[in-house]
């Protein structure tokens, strides 16, 4: 049963109606169930939700066969999937080699690489937004990034002068292509030093960026408090339990106030930096980012490690290696106050809580069930994250 507030969905007349008979708890209204159609639409919204899911992995370079063993399909199959969802961005790609001479570009090569963004001839890269508040907010975010040396992809203007180009309530944003490309060595504890690195040098540069731009005051307490009860609520609790959310909920907001607080990234993971010859090249993507607290970046970085299906999963004594990797390569720049390391297993274990509650309320209850998995093994672990942590306090 999924839990919904009555004034997001129902109009305001029909809204006073209901409370003369009944206000203040949980209505249960059942749905009509034809003949079985039902079971048929949410069947097919569950195929549809997985096929999407597939053609963006496609597209972050996982190839057919790993594909198929994560899904359960053939390579024909997973074939047949990236081919029918590729034909539903054609109409988009189509838009994007006319424009192309706003830019004085001819186009040679064309190829996607995430659901919203395209290079182009290898040498560039456009990315397409619908929110213009947001556009401008990440080019601002980008030219002070610049200024502080930060290797962050360059604008390419139109021919006109203009940052970028409006066309039929899209936004077209043409930055130079970056030199380097994602870790594939995971494992590999030096190079998870240097991310560490690499995370502390962009917090140095987002207090820059405060100075002059208003950024989305977020809350990882009050989305625990807020959002996620509800979606878990509404999920009745099957995946994280009611004890469990309490326990980290109440812990959390004992120790909140004592979190250091600025703009982070909101999206650390190997796709979003970029090396080239072993040394940071650059940073990519700021749509997500808000002021929130500070060790965010970092936990949401390790615990993704942990979420990411691959054949080549971690041990539990490798993921810790890389998580005091990880540490000291932050603090050979910024230093991590005893309250930020006390909690981060916390903060961990509610960065997949908030996972959990998010994929419940899509209805994705794979990826919810993934990221309950990954929260137990937290849980479970507990004592030995904080050993590892506390082991660097005194290096």
């Amino acid at each position: 049963m999924k839990y919904v507030n009555a004034k997001d969905v129902l109009p305001e007349d029909l809204l006073v109606s209901i409370k003369k008979y009944f206000q203040g708890g949980y209505l249960y209204v059942p749905k009509e169930d034809r003949c079985g159609i039902k079971e048929k639409t949410v069947y097919k919204i569950e195929l549809e939700k997985r096929n999407q899911q597939i053609y963006l992995q496609h597209l972050e370079g996982k190839t057919n066969g790993h594909l198929g063993k994560i899904y359960h399909l053939s390579e024909s199959s997973i074939r047949r999937i990236i081919v029918k969802e590729k034909g539903e961005y054609r109409e988009m790609e189509k838009m994007i080699e006319h424009i192309l001479p706003l830019w004085g570009i001819e186009e040679k090569q064309l190829s996607q690489i995430y659901p919203t963004t395209w290079e182009i001839n290898r040498a560039y890269v456009l990315k397409i937004y619908e929110d213009k508040t947001q556009l401008e907010r990440n080019i601002k975010t980008s030219e002070i990034l610049l200024k502080c040396d930060i290797p962050v992809a360059k604008i390419l203007p139109t021919e006109r002068k203009e940052k970028y180009a409006e066309i039929e309530n899209f936004y077209f944003l043409m930055t130079r292509k970056l030199t380097g490309s994602n870790l594939s060595d995971r494992k590999d504890t030096a190079m998870a030093y240097k991310m560490g690195c690499a995370i502390a040098r962009l917090h140095s540069a987002f207090k820059e960026c405060e100075k002059e731009i208003d950024f989305w005051e977020n809350s990882l307490l009050s989305e625990m408090k807020g959002w996620i009860q509800e979606a878990l609520i509404a999920n009745e609790w099957q995946i994280i339990n009611k004890e469990e959310y309490k326990e980290t909920a109440a812990y959390l907001e004992e120790i909140y106030n004592f979190l250091p607080r600025q703009l982070i990234h909101r999206d650390v993971h190997f796709g979003n930096f970029l090396f080239f010859k072993g040394d940071l090249s650059g940073y990519i993507d700021f749509d997500l980012s808000q002021r929130n607290i500070r060790i965010f970046d970092l936990c949401y970085f390790l615990t993704g490690l942990l979420a990411e299906e691959t054949d080549d999963f971690f041990t539990k004594s490798e993921w810790l290696e890389i998580v005091k990797a990880v540490i000291s390569g932050y603090e050979s720049r910024i230093p991590l106050c005893t309250e930020e390391k006390n909690a981060m297993p916390c903060v961990m274990e509610s960065i997949e809580i908030l996972f959990t509650a998010y994929f419940a309320t899509l209805d994705n209850i794979k990826l919810a069930k993934d990221a309950g998995k990954v929260f137990r093994f937290l849980k479970d672990n507990e004592k030995e994250i904080k050993n590892t942590i506390e082991s660097l306090q005194y290096r």
